[in-house]
């Protein structure tokens, strides 16, 4: 049996940025079910970083996330996180609003077709938001999982939860291989599985909802696509962005309820990212070179979660990321950390909105 005082289940993006920051201060664990952490969503990102995606209180914490990704200590990472490409909003009839505070500008079909070559006559105007970049995300989660093992935090894959229960003043945690941890606060961050790693500790589930997101990358007949920038449309039914020199990356932009599970993309999703990619612009697809599928966990008004439990004290929730936890993950870690560990955030950012108890 092991002793901690913070336990995170997940090793996500989520629960490696928050276990960095608890385990300066705190014996921490994460344990992961998988063979190695970052497996699911986070390792199936489609790594951007724009400002305006997820609405007011997401945007807040993207913002607050910008400098950090932008230029993170020499002594957290050697380089930064971010390449800017910029996004093109496209709309055939009123442009998206956007959060207090994006920088944005309208731009009409000639600079459009400079942005876009080959974009389909009837797309006449956009709204270009500079800001967005790439986001290493592989590099940006190793960094985090690094920093925690420095700080003296554990890290041990393959370590299915089974049960937990909590029994004077401490949470016993059950895994598959039939050890035991014990820990003072247990951390949810499990992300498609956040609800039933609460039932499997007692808790009442927040409802959190797993929807699967189809990715396709296509080889296409037009080169000089690297830097192309993100390009999607107000009503939400697609973005692309450029990946090589003439292959882009392409999703529906579906949210398909799903079990949490392996998610596996339909043939009839990649058909239909496909066929809106075309209606777009005048480039043939030359090969599906692969495709893949991720779950983002949402919660019920699309706010991620941070906070204790209100019945449950000593159950802490980092959940509810939906597809911004990685963008959001230096500020929302911070913000998480300062509650569970009871110390003054540096973000001016109210937690009322992120708090668990709001669903009860």
């Amino acid at each position: 049996m092991s002793d901690f005082d913070v336990l995170i289940v997940g090793g996500g993006i989520a629960g490696a940025s928050l276990g960095a920051k608890a385990a300066r201060v705190r014996r921490t664990a994460i344990i992961e079910a998988e063979s190695h952490c970052g497996y699911h969503a986070t390792g199936r990102s489609a790594a951007f970083w724009l400002e305006s995606y997820g609405g007011p209180h997401v945007a807040v914490l993207s913002a607050a996330s910008h400098d950090f990704l932008m230029r993170p200590p020499e002594d957290f990472s050697e380089r930064g996180f971010l390449r800017t490409r910029g996004a093109i909003h496209l709309a055939r009839d009123a442009f998206p609003e956007l959060p207090a505070g994006v920088e944005s500008r309208v731009i009409e079909r000639g600079e459009l077709e400079q942005l876009v070559p080959g974009i389909r006559p009837d797309w006449r105007r956009a709204l270009l938001e500079p800001g967005c970049a790439d986001i290493d995300v592989a590099a940006l989660h190793a960094a985090y999982l690094r920093r925690f093992r420095q700080s003296g935090g554990t890290v041990a894959a393959d370590s299915q939860m089974i049960s937990a229960s909590w029994f004077d003043g401490r949470w016993t945690v059950h895994l598959k291989d039939g050890s035991t941890l014990r820990a003072a606060i247990f951390v949810n961050a499990a992300g498609a599985w956040a609800d039933q790693v609460a039932e499997a500790a007692g808790v009442e589930p927040l409802a959190i909802s797993p929807k699967r997101r189809t990715m396709v990358q296509l080889r296409v007949g037009r080169s000089g696509l690297r830097d192309l920038p993100l390009v999607d449309d107000a009503a939400g039914t697609f973005y692309f962005k450029g990946e090589g020199d003439r292959s882009i990356w392409l999703t529906p932009h579906d949210e398909i309820d799903s079990d949490p599970c392996d998610a596996a993309p339909d043939e009839i999703d990649v058909a239909t990212a496909v066929a809106r990619f075309e209606d777009v612009v005048d480039w043939p697809v030359e090969a599906v070179e692969r495709t893949w599928a991720g779950l983002r966990s949402f919660s019920r008004d699309r706010v991620p979660v941070y906070g204790f439990d209100r019945d449950v004290p000593s159950f802490f929730w980092c959940v509810g990321q939906g597809g911004f936890g990685i963008q959001t993950a230096p500020a929302a870690s911070d913000l998480a950390a300062s509650l569970l560990l009871g110390e003054p955030s540096r973000l001016e950012v109210d937690p009322a909105p992120y708090a668990a108890s709001r669903f009860r």
